[in-house]
């Protein structure tokens, strides 16, 4: 397979696996196409594709921070579809992939086949994007992996409270980089930036957003601690769509891994509803 370029010339990081009805994985702010290492493993009789965006681990850094920004991301996901000939596909946005795909069910809705949205909705808790915001583009204090281990389970463990140590390892060497040089970021800082100099203006209602898709297939995974999306919007999401397929995962904050059996469950119902 030839390497996908935007463009403006960012070589994007994806990977794709199988033969079947396309399903096309976005990820969250900081994180990557290794997000879908568990619901890859959990499925088969699709065609997975997972796209990294720009500035994350794999993808090329941009060097206008500015572009970090949904409208862009959303150029790139409809640029790479048209690169991989995807005529249409179910889309599973996790956190920020799935503020993207209500930009792409608002420009090219014809492309969309259904929608997965994981844990995110038109309303974010502004307890959780103050945690975010917290580690947003700094670097973390640990200085090796039992370290880094330590401090994701101090801060994480509540949320996800059955994980394994072997499991908290795995993530950690997922979401940073670890070596001998110590532990950095995966990801360009300069996405914090990006996201201070957005936040300057007013929070645009992403309800509008949200009501475009309105005649496509749509799904919602919930992680049941997630302190992004509270169950307040959940149920404003729910009267929205009540033709919604909904799922409340057990023991998972924000964001759920997708191999738990009702989130399986709730992507086999959308993908049973897909056009």
């Amino acid at each position: 397979m030839n390497e996908f370029k935007t463009s403006d010339g960012l070589r994007l990081d994806f990977k794709t696996e199988d033969q079947g009805p396309a399903v096309l994985c976005l990820p969250g702010l900081t994180r990557d196409l290794s997000d879908f290492d568990e619901f890859a493993a959990a499925t088969s009789g699709i065609q997975l594709v997972r796209l990294t965006s720009r500035g994350r681990k794999g993808s090329d850094f941009d060097p206008n921070f500015a572009n970090y920004n949904i409208v862009q991301e959303s150029r790139d996901v409809v640029e790479f579809m048209d690169f991989m000939g995807l005529e249409k596909a179910i889309i599973i946005g996790t956190s920020r992939g799935g503020f993207i795909s209500m930009v792409l069910a608002a420009t090219v809705p014809e492309r969309l086949a259904g929608v997965l949205l994981n844990d995110i909705g038109p309303e974010l808790d502004p307890l959780g994007m103050g945690r975010i915001m917290d580690y947003l583009g700094v670097a973390p204090k640990a200085t090796n992996l039992d370290e880094l281990v330590k401090s994701l389970k101090t801060n994480m463990a509540q949320d996800f409270p059955k994980l394994s140590d072997e499991k908290w390892a795995e993530l950690a060497k997922r979401w940073f980089k670890v070596d001998s040089a110590g532990v950095n970021l995966t990801y360009d800082p300069k996405i914090r930036d990006a996201m201070l100099e957005q936040a300057k203006k007013p929070m645009p209602d992403l309800w509008p957003l949200f009501d475009m898709m309105a005649d496509i297939p749509l799904a919602l995974v919930r992680g049941e601690n997630s302190d992004l999306l509270s169950i307040k919007t959940t149920e404003k999401i729910q009267t929205r769509r009540p033709d919604m397929i909904y799922a409340n995962i057990p023991d998972r904050g924000h964001v759920p891994f997708l191999d738990e059996p009702a989130a399986l469950a709730a992507f086999e119902k959308l993908l049973k509803a897909a056009k």
